[in-house]
């Protein structure tokens, strides 16, 4: 008689909180990007090719629905030429482009907090006793 392989323990609620911020941030980045370059205030009328800059923010969106560690790092360091780019565009764009510039900005920080988050959460649970480190010097 076969048996069936153990199913994995569920997550702890906190880190699928942290999954589902982070998917939720990313997508609405995404949906930002997209909308400001094509209809809301594009650079040109009609959009511009600056548009594509949403495209590497679709890249990790498998990962993080499969809770790849390595996503969740990777992600929080892309996530800052965003933030640059809307602190940029925030401080030199009238009207709506600032607008929209200061959305990108919140954004990206939401979705950094939300990977540094998982990515805590998932070390702790991972190593839940971490050994103590000595001071050297204190000793005789």
């Amino acid at each position: 008689m076969p048996t069936t392989p153990p199913r994995p323990a569920a997550p702890p609620p906190l880190v699928v909180l942290s999954q589902t911020l982070a998917i939720a941030a990313l997508a609405l980045l995404i949906v930002l990007c997209l909308a400001w370059e094509l209809w809301l205030s594009p650079l040109r009328p009609g959009g511009s090719w600056i548009a594509l800059k949403a495209l590497p923010l679709a890249l990790p969106l498998a990962g993080l629905l499969k809770r790849r560690m390595y996503t969740y790092r990777w992600l929080s360091l892309l996530l800052w030429l965003y933030f640059t780019e809307g602190v940029v565009r925030a401080w030199s764009e009238p009207g709506p482009s600032r607008w929209l510039a200061l959305g990108e900005i919140v954004l990206s920080l939401l979705l950094f907090a939300a990977c540094v988050m998982h990515i805590r959460l998932r070390l702790r649970a991972a190593h839940p006793n971490p050994p103590v480190s000595h001071d050297l010097r204190s000793t005789p």
